[in-house]
């Protein structure tokens, strides 16, 4: 049978086209929001371990359902996956825009979290099948370049509605526009593909949902928590006991719901890992710098989403660059210089001060970015493309749940971090400036000004020390990517009954 893509077939572009612009309305509510977490935050009377909730919890529904999307890949058509997905997602932002309490805004994110699992995977598995490895590169490239748009105008777009409205407004803006795509996609979408005899294995889900949940559940609690609490513990332990045997599960199983085979191809293995790290490194940035830029410095939504505007163009721009680099010159090149870029700025960011400029942190946060287009792509592709066509679906499954894992972990461990160091320093600071002040008397006025200094302080060294805990991560992934070799598409799979049962051929 074969397993490649032939040359002389041309590519669904209508399709992808359609994919694209609904990966791209999903893409920019994520970064729309990241902006509003401050006023978020104020209106709703929240602290930032609670409403880091709306990240971590749009990953966890994504950690939760990707792994079911090599399965629904294979049984269901790209138009019906794709119309649920967009169905879910607007439902999601209907909800979320009405919100007055938490708990409905963080719902409404849910839905829309569980909309962007479906769509994503299946996104990724029509590039995969429909360009040849040799030009792989530079279709994903192209592919970068239109979601990579997203970041470069969302941070501004929603720093400009926060402005001037209510942060509500954020999800009216996007309804319409989900509609639409919704609408285009009933219509110009077709049923192209024949049914596939399989089943959902139940159990396998169940024990998915309890594993990731209860990771996840457990690494965001932390924050409001402490690292010593029973709740925290206690769900990463049953979390981590049953990843274990839904690992097993799906080793032994004929039909695997997510095939952790893929993990025997080495340069799958090795883009997994260095692409885990570096999400983990990445989101440090998305969620701490907005709390940095806008509690501490009193720095405007408008100018904190201006702040990341050229980073996320420079993204885009070079998305397309890099991706013809990797069909030249591989993977390994790109890896390295991108992750020692991303390792030197992740550590700048630990040294911010409460007078580093504004122009400063553009910079950082450019090459950061920089760095990143260096890396998350090709890493991704050049993993991807050794494995059989048959396993793409199980590939990109497995690829999207650990990335969502990896990046719910990150942005918990570091939020985390940064509120047990900041109230550290509080209590630590608080007890030099009253030894200081032993035998005065300070008046009303000045007790709280020099309560308001420590709190401001002691965030800021919270912030740094989550940033410094950033860096080590990508300093991991940047000895990892020494290990990269270009990588061939194997002839057929390691577990050929395994995969072809699964595709139901």
């Amino acid at each position: 049978m074969e397993h490649t893509v032939k040359k002389d077939v041309r590519p669904p572009y209508g399709v992808i086209a359609v994919l694209m612009v609904g990966a791209f309305i999903a893409f920019l509510n994520n970064t729309l929001l990241n902006i509003a977490l401050p006023s978020i935050m104020a209106d709703l009377k929240i602290g930032p371990s609670t409403v880091q909730w709306l990240t971590t919890g749009f990953m966890l529904v994504n950690g939760i359902l990707i792994p079911t999307t090599a399965f629904l890949i294979q049984k269901y058509s790209v138009r019906n996956l794709f119309l649920a997905a967009m169905c879910l997602f607007t439902i999601g932002t209907v909800l979320a825009g009405s919100a007055d309490v938490f708990s409905v805004l963080l719902s409404g994110r849910m839905l829309q979290a569980s909309g962007s699992a479906i769509l994503m995977p299946v996104l990724m598995n029509v590039m995969l099948v429909s360009f040849p490895i040799e030009k792989r590169g530079v279709a994903m490239g192209f592919f970068g370049l239109i979601l990579m748009f997203a970041p470069a105008i969302g941070p501004t777009l929603s720093g400009w509605i926060i402005e001037h409205y209510d942060w509500r407004m954020l999800f009216h803006f996007v309804t319409p526009i989900a509609i639409i795509i919704l609408l285009v996609g009933f219509f110009k979408l077709k049923d192209i593909k024949e049914k596939q005899d399989l089943r959902l294995d139940l159990v396998s889900l169940l024990m998915s949902s309890v594993a990731f949940g209860g990771i996840l559940y457990g690494f965001s609690s932390a924050g409001s928590k402490g690292w010593d609490s029973f709740e925290v513990y206690g769900t990463i332990i049953l979390g981590v006991v049953f990843l274990v045997l839904f690992i097993i599960r799906q080793i032994n199983q004929p039909l695997p719901m997510l095939n952790f085979k893929v993990y025997k191809y080495p340069m799958f293995a090795l883009s997994s890992a260095i692409s885990m790290s570096v999400n983990m490194a990445m989101f440090s940035g998305m969620l701490l710098l907005p709390i940095y830029t806008q509690n501490l410095r009193g720095i405007s939504p408008m100018d904190a989403g201006l702040l990341m505007l050229p980073g996320a163009i420079l993204m885009a721009v070079m998305s397309p660059v890099t991706g013809k680099l990797f069909d030249k010159i591989g993977g390994r090149v790109l890896a390295v210089l991108g992750l020692a870029i991303i390792v030197v700025t992740t550590y700048e960011f630990s040294q911010l001060t409460l007078e580093t400029s504004y122009m400063h942190l553009i910079m950082i946060y450019s090459v950061r970015s920089l760095g990143m287009s260096m890396v998350m792509m090709p890493v991704s592709t050049n993993g991807l493309n050794q494995l059989p066509t048959k396993l793409y679906p199980h590939g990109t499954a497995m690829n999207n749940t650990m990335n969502q894992v990896s990046g719910a972990i990150g942005t918990a461990l570091l939020v985390s971090i940064m509120t047990n160091r900041t109230e550290t320093h509080i209590g630590e600071m608080t007890k030099s400036a009253m030894e200081s002040a032993a035998g005065s008397q300070p008046t009303a006025a000045a007790m709280a000004e020099m309560k308001q200094q420590i709190i401001m302080k002691a965030t800021l060294e919270g912030i740094n020390e989550a940033f410094f805990v950033a860096t080590g991560i990508a300093v991991v992934a940047f000895v990892l990517a020494f290990f990269i070799k270009r990588a061939n598409q194997a002839e057929e799979p390691i577990a050929v009954k395994t995969v072809h049962s699964g595709t139901g051929e």
